[in-house]
């Protein structure tokens, strides 16, 4: 065989091989919803998770897809068995997660497969007690029930682990927020963020690595749009997202710089 056609041979090969799981991008799906009826400027999730997107553009090995659930959301069951690893920021989102059994059975095949689950503020909610249970075994938090507790506050935000891969570039930060507390965890959950509520020092944000395998991450906080502006808060939920992935993080954290354009909330249609 000539060289040249040996040469050709061999490069047709390679390129005739499947691609290793290492070079397949992680899909990771960004769900939102419809606004809810908090102010202008409060529970923006489309929006919010559109920033989020914008963060791991550039992230080797993520490939991330806004979308909207709104209404039934029929297509939700395919669109989680086609992922890697969703993040809820949603209007009670405990409550919609349980609220139809083909979503639930979704999310529990995730898991199974030890696909990553990250949940946002009230992404983590419901009124009712009845499916904190289920939301729970699956992100390893909730905020949830009658008894469920939340203030707006100036505060300071301290890193609990500064070993976590999630934490990672993160410094102890001042912020005025609404912050979910007293959360129902599960055993075994890492305090990745605290901040200080009624002289106790309350856990808003935690990591959990699941006992099937996978990883969940939550934050309470991120009721009001402006606080995408800081760079912590953006590092914070891009790194969640590669370490409930099963994806590396990187030594000097992920780089989260974005336009003012790109954190401006859009405008109302």
């Amino acid at each position: 065989m000539p060289y040249r056609r040996l040469i050709a041979a061999i490069v047709f090969c390679f390129a005739a091989l499947p691609a290793s799981a290492a070079d397949v991008p992680k899909k990771v799906l960004l769900v939102g919803s419809p606004p809810d009826s908090h102010p202008v400027g409060t529970h923006e999730y489309v929006p919010g998770m559109e920033i989020l997107g914008k963060c791991l553009k550039g992230v080797s090995g993520i490939e991330a897809t806004v979308a909207t659930a709104a209404g039934a959301w029929k297509e939700g069951p395919d669109l989680i068995g086609r992922s890697d690893c969703v993040v809820l920021f949603l209007t009670e989102g405990a409550a919609w997660l349980s609220a139809d059994a083909a979503r639930l059975a979704a999310f529990r095949q995730l898991a199974r497969r030890g696909g990553g689950l990250v949940c946002v503020h009230w992404g983590m909610g419901t009124r009712e007690a009845g499916p904190i249970e289920a939301f729970v075994a699956l992100f390893g938090g909730c905020h949830g029930g009658p008894d469920r507790k939340y203030q707006v506050a100036d505060a300071t935000v301290s890193v609990a682990d500064r070993g976590h891969p999630v934490a990672t570039e993160l410094k102890d930060f001042k912020v005025h927020d609404e912050f979910y507390y007293r959360l129902k965890l599960a055993n075994n959950v890492r305090p990745i963020l605290r901040v200080p509520i009624d002289g106790n020092a309350e856990t808003i944000a935690w990591a959990w690595e699941r006992p099937d395998g996978g990883r969940s991450f939550g934050f309470s906080a991120l009721h009001f749009h402006e606080n995408w502006k800081l760079p912590e808060y953006r590092r914070l939920m891009a790194q969640a997202v590669l370490w409930t992935s099963k994806l590396p993080v990187p030594s000097q954290g992920v780089r989260v710089e974005l336009a003012d354009a790109d954190l401006r909330l859009p405008p109302k249609k």
